[in-house]
């Protein structure tokens, strides 16, 4: 059989195919060039957020294409791949398994969800996070209590924490607000860059659907957030409008430097 039935087989589910298939297909697809290019993308370097991960330089539409061929992967085996130390193998995983959770009964979305919250250390980067997290966690926590964002907006993983905000893109779209406002408040304080990035975006896209909202929001929090996260939150407001929510921060910032004993 050419390559090119045996893919439209693997992709119909005739052929039987195993993670050790998929691998060695998007492994085929790899370039040095481009390997090295993405890891310094993703800031693999000693005492970076994505240090130590590899890449074998396969882009994520090439990845999307793989998913497609291999949609029919056993969960265990798509699972093997997520284990993977290659992150194109991971972002298959990932992909194959929103796709499955998209198209699954109630049963199939549980054990997806519980799967991904079982392995959120394997999801240790931000393309990662972004691209599964609303469809998966948001997706499932749709109809369903929503504090186990509470426990990730908790946690001491940078990505837990990313997961627990960029899940709430998914109530965003369906016009529920509250639990994106309420996670990044909790968030307000964090240290690292990729939560402020993440957190501002979200009330960004708040904002895209309900100005008064982001700006409810900021009139309480504007003062106290970090520059990134501020500046992501007010990207679609006018020239005008950022510089008064700037000019606020800025001048809160010199009240606190001007209290006594600091």
């Amino acid at each position: 059989m050419d390559r090119r039935r045996q893919e439209k087989s693997l992709g119909n589910g005739r052929l039987s195919a195993d993670a050790g298939t998929a691998r060695k297909r998007l492994r085929s697809l790899g370039c040095p060039q481009q390997a090295a290019i993405l890891a310094r993308f993703f800031k693999t370097g000693p005492g970076q957020y994505g240090e130590g991960d590899r890449f074998i330089g396969v882009k994520v539409p090439a990845t999307r294409k793989v998913a497609k061929e291999f949609g029919n992967l056993p969960v265990p085996e798509v699972e093997s791949l997520l284990h993977s130390d290659i992150h194109e193998e991971r972002l298959l995983a990932l992909v194959i398994l929103v796709a499955r959770f998209q198209k699954g009964d109630g049963a199939a979305r549980k054990s997806i969800y519980n799967l991904y919250l079982a392995n959120t250390r394997l999801i240790n980067n931000w393309d990662l996070v972004d691209l599964s997290a609303p469809q998966i966690v948001g997706g499932y926590l749709e109809s369903r209590n929503r504090r186990p964002l509470d426990r990730l907006a908790k946690s001491a993983s940078l990505w837990e924490r990313r997961i627990s905000v960029v899940a709430t893109h998914w109530f965003i779209r369906c016009g529920d607000f509250a639990d994106t406002l309420r996670i990044a408040e909790k968030l307000l304080g964090d240290k690292e860059d990729l939560i402020h990035k993440a957190v501002g975006w979200m009330l960004r896209e708040v904002g895209k659907r309900n100005t008064a909202a982001l700006e409810e929001f900021l009139g309480k929090h504007c003062a106290i957030m970090p520059r990134t996260m501020l500046r992501y939150a007010i990207e679609r407001f006018t020239e005008e409008k950022r510089q008064k929510y700037l000019g606020e921060k800025a001048r809160a910032a010199r009240r606190r430097q001007a209290r006594p004993g600091r």
